[in-house]
């Protein structure tokens, strides 16, 4: 349902100049490839290569269905469309066969700032996922609780331990995480409840309007919820970067992905977290041997 994110990420990329940013991700079957390359290509060179991309097929069989897809055959032009675009960004040229065009060769005149490509990045949710990330080169995200995150971060770095014979350029293992900072404990806890549950009914809004079962990768109702399988956070600097700490040396991961502006916060509620997750957590993790 969200419109075109290479039009935010312009906005964003001429609006900052050290920022990094990227989608998480790109759902390719809503997308005609050679489109999503050139649009790519433009980003990052407006960026002056702060881009980094991520792909996936898409969860939604209705927003499928929007686009007149059938969702059953995600995967398959996933896996097709990821090949030939990634071919395309590191070549000159755009492989159009089993498009429309039925073109072999569409000349790239807009490459990439950087070579061969922006990072990547792919959203783990099994042992099997991980595998083809790290075959891929690919950064990794799990959603999935620290312990779930440990057996696939496990796997990422044997295969690439096999592919490559050395950690030493292993790409980053994320860990996704719901994160709200504040000074007063119980405000933190409230404003984080009452958010997430705004959130929550939003993530299975289309759902309920097409009386369709509820997606696949689902979360708990409510904050406490996601407290409790280790998946969120809520609660004063110490307190979060305590948590947040355990939770990336559970899970061996290397990235730490904060969902900090969620549901209804307020400007002034995800400013002043945000504010004090750089002054306050950030160090806080750094000191933490295991996290380091």
């Amino acid at each position: 349902m969200a419109p075109s994110p290479t039009v935010y990420l312009s906005a964003v990329a001429r609006s900052t100049s050290r920022l990094r940013f990227g989608p998480l991700v790109f759902a390719l079957p809503l997308y005609h490839p050679f489109r999503l390359v050139q649009e790519i290509c433009m980003v990052d060179q407006i960026s002056k290569g702060r881009l980094d991309i991520g792909f996936g097929r898409g969860a939604s069989p209705i927003e499928a269905a929007y686009f007149g897809n059938d969702h059953a055959e995600a995967e398959q032009i996933y896996r097709k469309n990821l090949d030939r675009i990634l071919a395309a960004l590191a070549g000159d040229s755009f492989d159009g066969k089993g498009t429309f065009n039925e073109v072999d060769e569409v000349p790239l005149l807009v490459e990439p700032y950087q070579k061969p490509h922006p990072p990547l990045w792919y959203g783990a949710h099994s042992t099997d996922s991980a595998t083809r990330a790290a075959r891929m080169g690919s950064n990794i995200v799990s959603l999935d609780t620290a312990e779930e995150t440990r057996d696939f971060a496990d796997t990422f770095r044997d295969v690439w331990m096999d592919e490559h014979g050395s950690l030493d350029d292993v790409p980053l293992i994320g860990l996704g995480m719901f994160v709200h900072v504040d000074e007063d404990e119980a405000r933190a806890r409230a404003t984080a409840s009452r958010a997430y549950a705004v959130w929550h009914d939003s993530f299975n809004w289309l759902f309920r309007r097409h009386d369709m079962a509820i997606p696949k990768h689902q979360r708990p109702s409510d904050f406490d919820g996601m407290a409790e399988q280790g998946r969120a956070v809520a609660g004063t600097p110490d307190q979060v970067s305590s948590f947040l700490g355990e939770r990336m040396a559970t899970a061996t991961a290397s990235y730490l992905v904060s969902q900090i502006a969620f549901g209804d916060l307020s400007a002034e509620e995800t400013q002043r977290s945000v504010r004090l997750f750089g002054e306050q957590v950030i160090p806080a993790l750094r000191d933490q041997p295991a996290v380091a």
